[in-house]
């Protein structure tokens, strides 16, 4: 089985100073003992890049630009990434229009429509709420959860 490895997960497994650092490395290693397929898109790279680079106290990991070139490379190496293609936006469009999505939860109805589109239908996230509105397409579990 796929899943999607969401930001929130990315950032939290780099992060020492966080208290869910743990459950996130956790929760990977039991997904990769299981044999199940762990994904990336794009725009998880894009957005742990803007976390990554961003200060610590304006709630990102402050690290240098060569600092995240090289956990962005490690992120390349250890999960597949699955590339965009047409129909994310022609399934990103049924999705806002379907669930009225507007400001900043298109970005969640992206993922959502990228997820759609490569056949996953379960994402690791600390952030359940951002999907629970596409729960009719995906299963969001958080990592605590992962047995």
């Amino acid at each position: 089985m796929s899943w999607l490895i969401d930001i929130s997960v990315l950032v939290r497994m780099l992060d020492a100073g966080s208290p869910q650092q743990t459950a996130a490395v956790e929760a990977l290693s039991r997904l990769r003992t299981q044999d199940e397929t762990l994904c990336v898109f794009p725009q998880n790279l894009i957005e742990f890049w803007a976390v990554a680079t961003r200060p610590k106290d304006s709630n990102g990991l402050g690290f240098s630009i060569q600092e995240a070139r090289l956990q962005l490379d490690q992120i390349k190496i250890h999960f597949i990434l699955k590339a965009d293609d047409e129909t994310v936006l022609e399934n990103w469009e049924r999705l806002v229009e379907k669930h009225g999505v507007h400001g900043k939860a298109v970005h969640d109805a992206r993922r959502g429509a990228a997820m759609r589109s490569h056949s996953i239908t379960n994402v690791l996230t600390f952030n359940i709420a951002d999907f629970r509105r596409y729960s009719d397409i995906i299963h969001a579990v958080v990592p605590e959860e992962i047995q």
